[in-house]
């Protein structure tokens, strides 16, 4: 089919894009982000994101995925658009969806006969009515001229190509019998159960996914705090209970919290929309309160171990990105801990894998390394925030002599707490021991 992807250089708008045209799909990609589509252009990724750069090398070069500066020229030919533009949380804790808003609108100057638009942005119940009174609005006829579909994704940043390729699930909602079957066919070389259902159901599994998802992060963080005042060691505890099939694995893995651009703001999204109808959701607001309280916790070892006096001590901080396998650092807690270890008077030594270009936009005064050691060098304690690979493989005794003195945190349980001391730290985990 041929397609057009509004956003279409975000990160999922890019990654969309890349997967419909391997898929087979005609893609047109259209951003109002120059800077960003010049370095697409030239060959290169906007953000870290394994096997997407294989993905465009292959496509491109076949016809299949083309970039377009003009809305116009995207929808020439497409029957189907997606809007995949960037949806995040105000101050409030509201959606902001000026950017969806903005998209349908020059949607609705281009818009042709016979459209299905495709909501994948995350964006709250009630976002087709806006839609709809935008396009309406510009003459067109819901039914007639164009149907809308929500067809939320459930991509994980650092094996998001994977995900698109390889789903859990593939969620429809549309009023419109013909217009779920449409998208449907989009996704027909997929081995994936299929629900269709109503827009406003698509919008909210997307949500309560997302919500649950942070429930068990918090869990597993409230059970590692417990674990410390007893003296036990969390990982052991979560080992025992994923062997249950009804518990899993999956997100129980104890650190600083949940942050990044989805899992925080689809909660806070959650928690007003329960508010604007009339509910109080005191349990969200409880995962969202431990989510606040493990940074603290975090900090809390930090002053312990350097004895509450951080003026002026150097701290190396290992890892900036929100979670391993992604450069991206929007709502990163190894962002937020930094800025209160800064207001502490500390001095921050950082390094990431991939995250360094991007957290420049975003930090100051901390000096961003190209390796840990050089992180380390001199610093009065290490503190570990993300959980790569890379830092599992770290020669700590190589670590031990970088440093001035061996206090280490580990934030995120990436390090073997016995060959940490092993190596002359002083160790403080996530309910370790």
């Amino acid at each position: 089919m041929s397609i057009c992807v509004v956003g279409g250089l975000g990160y999922v708008g890019l990654v969309t894009s890349a997967c419909l045209a391997e898929l087979g799909h005609q893609v047109a990609v259209y951003d109002a982000d120059l800077e960003r589509l010049a370095v697409v252009e030239a060959g290169r990724l906007p953000f870290h994101e394994p096997g997407l750069k294989d993905l465009l090398d292959r496509q491109v070069p076949a016809g299949r995925l083309r970039f377009t500066r003009s809305l116009a020229d995207g929808v020439r030919d497409a029957r189907i658009v997606f809007i995949a533009v960037a949806t995040p949380s105000r101050s409030d804790g509201e959606t902001d969806l000026s950017q969806v808003i903005a998209a349908s609108e020059q949607l609705a100057r281009v818009l042709r006969p016979g459209m299905t638009i495709v909501i994948r942005s995350t964006v709250p119940t009630g976002t087709h009515q806006i839609l709809k009174r935008i396009l309406d609005a510009h003459g067109h006829v819901e039914g007639r001229d164009y149907h809308v579909v929500a067809q939320p994704e459930f991509l994980r940043e650092g094996n998001a190509v994977y995900d698109f390729l390889h789903p859990t699930r593939i969620i429809i909602g549309a009023a419109s019998p013909d217009a779920r079957q449409h998208v449907r066919r989009l996704f027909d070389d997929l081995q994936a159960p299929v629900l269709e259902t109503t827009f406003e159901h698509a919008v909210l599994i997307k949500y309560a996914s997302n919500a649950f998802l942070a429930m068990r992060v918090s869990f597993a963080n409230e059970l590692a705090n417990l674990c410390d005042a007893v003296g036990a060691d969390v990982l052991e505890v979560l080992h025992g209970m994923g062997y249950d099939a009804r518990i899993g694995q999956a997100y129980l893995s104890p650190g600083i919290g949940f942050g990044g651009p989805c899992l925080e703001k689809d909660l806070l999204s959650l928690i007003r929309f329960a508010e604007g109808a009339g509910y109080e959701p005191s349990f969200l607001r409880a995962i969202l309160e431990k989510n606040h309280h493990q940074i603290r916790q975090v900090i809390r070892r930090v002053v312990d171990s350097l004895d509450a006096n951080l003026y002026g001590r150097t701290i190396a901080v290992l890892g900036l990105a929100f979670k391993p396998g992604t450069s991206d650092v929007r709502n990163s807690l190894a962002v937020r801990v930094i800025d209160r270890l800064q207001r502490r008077g500390a001095l921050i030594r950082a390094h990431d894998p991939a995250a360094s270009d991007e957290a420049r936009q975003v930090l100051r005064d901390v000096a961003l390394l190209d390796n840990p050691y050089q992180a380390a060098q001199g610093s009065h304690l290490v503190l570990v925030l993300t959980a790569w690979e890379e830092f599992r493989r770290l020669d700590l005794s190589q670590l031990r002599d970088a440093v001035a003195t061996p206090y280490l945190v580990d934030g995120v349980n990436v390090l073997d707490p016995a060959a940490a001391r092993a190596a002359g730290f002083v160790y403080s985990g996530i309910g370790r021991r």
